[in-house]
């Protein structure tokens, strides 16, 4: 499992005072009032910055870093993603994964025939779709729902499937 999870990506400035907007990637947008600091990694490096305020504009989130306060120092952060330090984040609920770490599982049915592996998930609304593809790239869609999804075992790197009908 990746010790740091990305939960947006810089995407542009807003005024003149250094702060940024950002597409966040986490399910909920307030996501980032919880946290106190943050990494940005642009360009293979990583630094931390502490969060001085959080703001909201169409659908994007606006962040103000400390240190960062005016508009040329905040262009240098465009198109950096924002890291957050998995135990930051504290304990999933029960039955709850991140992304990330569904992403490259093994994919078998119950009676033990492999699939492929995960290769991406797609959030839906309704419900996430796991895009599995096999050895030969094929691509098999199984909706994340709990007659398809019958385990996850993140330590043995694998899922169990039930393949209902029409699938």
């Amino acid at each position: 499992m990746k010790d740091y999870l990305e939960l947006g990506q810089i995407v542009n400035v807003k005024g003149l005072k250094g702060e940024v907007k950002v597409n966040s990637f986490a399910e909920k947008i307030d996501r980032f009032e919880t946290l106190d600091e943050v990494f940005i990694k642009s360009k293979g490096d990583m630094q931390k910055y502490k969060i001085e305020k959080v703001g909201y504009a169409k659908n994007q989130v606006i962040l103000k870093f400390e240190g960062i306060d005016t508009i040329e120092q905040a262009e240098v952060l465009r198109n950096s993603y924002i890291l957050v330090d998995r135990k930051d984040l504290g304990d999933l609920p029960e039955g709850e994964y991140y992304i990330v770490d569904l992403i490259g599982l093994k994919v078998y049915t119950e009676d033990g025939e492999y699939l492929g592996i995960v290769d991406d998930i797609f959030q839906t609304g309704s419900n996430d779709v796991y895009d599995v593809k096999n050895d030969l790239g094929q691509s098999r869609l199984l909706p994340g729902i709990k007659e398809v999804i019958k385990e996850i075992n993140l330590p043995d790197g694998k899922i169990i499937v039930n393949l209902i009908e029409g699938l």
